[in-house]
C-alpha cells in the first residue's frame, strides 16, 4: 500500500471503503442517479474512481469530468464530452454533430484537442442540445454506462457569483434532471459530487427541487479502528517500525477519521524518523510531529484549503459569518446558541436577514464538516482544524457575548 497525501487512490491503494464501495455499488447497478456526498478529504473521488475501475472489469464504461475549472455550462458541456473521448463510439457520434472540421480529425485529437474544438462549437444557444446528444449516446449504449461529474457545485456556485442571481444555476441543473429523467432505463447512470455542498447550496438559492431526483449517499469518517488499520497497513509496507500506541495516538490527534488526514500524518512521522536517523516512530514523535508539522508551516497547505472552499461555496457577507462562527467555536471551544443570538445582533446592521444568513451558514458548516451539532452548541468535529483555527484567532477573537456588551456600553 502507497503512502498518498494528495491524489486520489485505487486498486491495492484504495482501503477502508469496502462496505461503503458495496453499498453504492448497489445503487449504481440499479440504475440510481446519486449524489455523493461528505466533508473535505474523505475520499470522495477515490470511492468514485475505484466504483468505475471495478464496474469497467464487468463490462461498464466508466467516464469521469471534473467541471471545478469551468465558468459556463459550455465549459461543462465540453468537459463530459472530453471524458467521453477515449471511448471511440462515444467521440466519434459526438464529432458528428459539431461539422467537418472535427468529424474528419477525431481519430488524430487527443482528448485535450477533441475538448478545445468540441468547446468551440457550443455558444449560449446549442449547449443544451449538444449536452442532450451526449447524454443520449451515452444512455443508448449497449453496455451500461457510469459518468461521475465531479465538483459540480464549485461550477455551479462560480456561475451564481459571478450573475448574481440563480438563473443560470437553475437553466444548467434544470437542463441536467430533464436530460437524465427522459431517458428511464437507458444503460447511463450519473454521480454528481464535489468538495463544497450542493444540497447547501440549492437550498440557499430555492432550488432545491433540481436535484430530487439525485439518491444521495454521504461518505462518513473512518472508525477508530479503520483509522489505525490503515496506519498500521502502511507502516508495514514501508518497513516502519512503530511503537506500540502510536497508530491510536495519531488517531487521537486528529479526532476524526478523515482519510487524507491519516495519511498525511504517516508521511511526516516517516519523514520525521528519516531527518532523525532512524526507522522507529514513538508515541512522542507523534505529538512532536503534529505540533511542527500538521500545525506548522508545512501543514499550512492542507489546512489553507479548508478556508478556500468557503470562499468557493459563500459571497463575502456569510463568509464573514462563516468566519466569525468558526473563531468562536475554536477559541470559546463550542458556537452557543448565546453566542448566535449576538451574532445575528452584530450582522442586523449590515442585513436585513441576518437570523436566516447565520442559519444558512451554520447548516453549511454542519454538512461539509467543519462543525458537529453537540447539546451546548457548535463544535469541530477534527481536532486538527479546531487547532489550527484557535492557533490563528486566540489572540485576536473577541467572544461575540462580550462584543454585545461593549456595543451596548457604546450605545449608550
Amino acid at each position: 500500500m502507497r503512502s498518498s497525501t494528495g491524489r486520489w487512490v485505487s486498486g491495492d491503494d484504495f482501503f477502508g471503503r469496502e462496505a461503503e464501495l458495496e453499498i453504492l455499488t448497489t445503487r449504481v447497478r440499479d440504475g440510481n442517479h446519486v449524489l455523493l456526498t461528505g466533508q473535505r478529504r474523505m475520499g470522495k473521488t477515490s470511492i468514485a474512481r475505484e466504483l468505475g475501475r471495478r464496474l469497467e472489469s464487468e463490462g461498464w464504461v466508466s467516464l469521469f469530468a471534473d467541471v471545478e475549472d469551468a465558468t459556463c455550462a459550455e465549459d461543462a458541456i465540453a468537459e463530459i464530452a472530453r471524458a467521453a473521448y477515449p471511448v471511440d463510439s462515444l467521440a466519434r457520434r459526438l464529432a458528428a454533430g459539431m461539422g467537418q472540421w472535427l468529424r474528419g480529425n477525431v481519430e488524430e485529437a487527443g482528448a485535450s484537442t477533441f475538448r478545445v474544438k468540441f468547446r468551440a462549437g457550443l455558444d449560449a444557444g446549442n449547449w443544451r442540445r449538444h449536452g442532450d446528444r451526449i447524454i443520449q449516446a451515452c444512455a443508448e449504449r449497449e453496455e451500461p454506462v457510469l459518468l461521475v461529474i465531479d465538483e459540480l457545485p464549485i461550477f455551479l456556485q462560480r456561475l451564481c457569483r459571478e450573475d448574481g442571481n440563480v438563473r443560470r444555476v437553475d437553466e444548467f441543473l434544470s437542463w441536467l434532471r430533464r436530460a437524465l429523467q427522459a431517458l428511464e432505463g437507458g444503460s447511463l447512470v450519473v454521480i454528481v459530487s464535489g468538495s463544497i455542498g450542493l444540497k447547501p447550496l440549492v437550498a440557499r438559492l430555492g432550488i432545491p427541487d433540481r436535484i430530487n431526483y439525485l439518491h444521495t449517499y454521504r461518505l462518513c469518517p473512518w472508525s477508530r479502528d479503520t483509522g489505525t488499520a490503515c496506519f498500521g497497513r502502511l507502516a508495514e509496507s514501508y518497513g516502519l517500525q512503530v511503537e506500540d500506541g502510536v497508530a491510536g495516538a495519531v488517531f487521537d490527534k486528529l479526532g476524526i477519521g478523515i482519510p487524507h488526514q491519516v495519511q498525511s500524518f504517516f508521511a511526516r512521522l516517516r519523514d520525521f524518523a528519516r531527518i532523525q536517523v532512524r526507522d522507529r516512530v514513538t508515541v512522542d514523535d507523534v505529538a512532536e510531529v503534529y505540533r511542527t508539522e500538521l500545525l506548522g508551516p508545512s501543514g499550512q497547505g492542507d489546512l489553507t484549503h479548508y478556508e478556500t472552499r468557503l470562499a468557493d461555496a459563500l459571497d463575502d457577507g456569510r463568509r464573514r459569518i462563516a468566519m466569525e462562527i468558526l473563531a468562536e467555536a475554536a477559541v470559546q471551544d463550542v458556537f452557543t446558541a448565546d453566542a448566535r443570538r449576538a451574532l445575528e445582533r452584530l450582522h442586523t446592521a449590515l442585513f436585513d436577514d441576518a437570523p436566516a444568513r447565520v442559519r444558512e451558514v451554520l447548516d453549511l458548516l454542519e454538512h461539509d464538516g467543519y462543525l458537529d451539532r453537540g447539546p451546548d452548541g457548535h463544535g469541530f468535529s477534527s481536532r486538527l482544524l479546531k487547532d489550527w483555527w484557535a492557533a490563528r484567532f486566540r489572540d485576536h477573537h473577541t467572544p461575540l457575548a462580550d462584543r454585545i456588551v461593549s456595543l451596548g456600553r457604546d450605545a449608550r
